[in-house]
């Protein structure tokens, strides 16, 4: 009887073995904090797009200080884009008469798709697209964070009612330490802006300018 137990403890020492090499655990990079970057693309923030918001192209280089101030501290960069398919069929549906009227937006290859100049992504930064205003709607976005051990989450981009606030309560409801960084992000007004700021502060979700956000991370 020993023997038989012996003999089949070496055999799943070996099969354990084969599977270690058969599928390696890999060592994935670890960091504490993301920075999410919603939306920065063409259509939204360039004058000419479909769906330009007034106040996205001047928030570009904040978003920029943010993004180098994130490498130097070793956080996670991800940019969140939105992606359509040219028929529409996977747009929300306040917005299809967009599509069946030719004036689609964020279709992949095209002009108004691309993230804008000055944000270009680099080699190591997560691109995850999105047809949804939050992020993490149908998304692999809670699963790539937390297989970082990302705890807190730090958000730029366009615009406040729409995908910054969406994402930013879903990532609360996930359970993230949730951080709006104020002038980083944009809206077609001030006051719509202010108004946003002013609810999802009141929801528990932090909003701090860029300054504050270097004094606290």
């Amino acid at each position: 009887m020993k023997k038989v137990v012996l003999m089949m403890v070496c055999l799943m020492s070996v099969v354990f073995a084969l599977a270690q090499s058969k599928y390696p655990t890999a060592d994935v990079e670890k960091h504490d904090v993301a920075i999410l970057v919603i939306d920065m693309q063409n259509d939204f923030v360039d004058p000419r797009g479909v769906l330009c918001v007034a106040g996205a192209k001047a928030t570009i280089p904040t978003i920029q200080d943010l993004i180098k101030y994130g490498r130097e501290k070793n956080w996670k960069i991800v940019y969140l884009i939105r992606e359509h398919h040219r028929s529409g069929v996977d747009v929300d549906a306040p917005r299809i008469p967009l599509f069946t009227k030719g004036k689609g937006y964020c279709v992949p290859g095209t002009w108004g798709g691309d993230i804008v100049d000055g944000l270009k992504p680099e080699k190591c930064d997560l691109i995850i697209p999105k047809s949804r205003n939050s992020g993490f709607f149908g998304t692999q976005l809670d699963l790539v964070l937390r297989r970082m051990g990302v705890k807190t989450v730090i958000l730029a981009g366009t615009q406040y009612p729409n995908c910054v606030r969406g994402t930013a309560n879903d990532a609360m409801s996930y359970d993230y330490e949730t951080v709006v960084c104020t002038d980083a992000c944009s809206a077609k007004t001030p006051a719509v802006a202010a108004s946003n700021i002013f609810d999802m502060k009141n929801m528990g979700i932090k909003c701090l300018s860029l300054d504050e956000v270097r004094k606290e991370y």
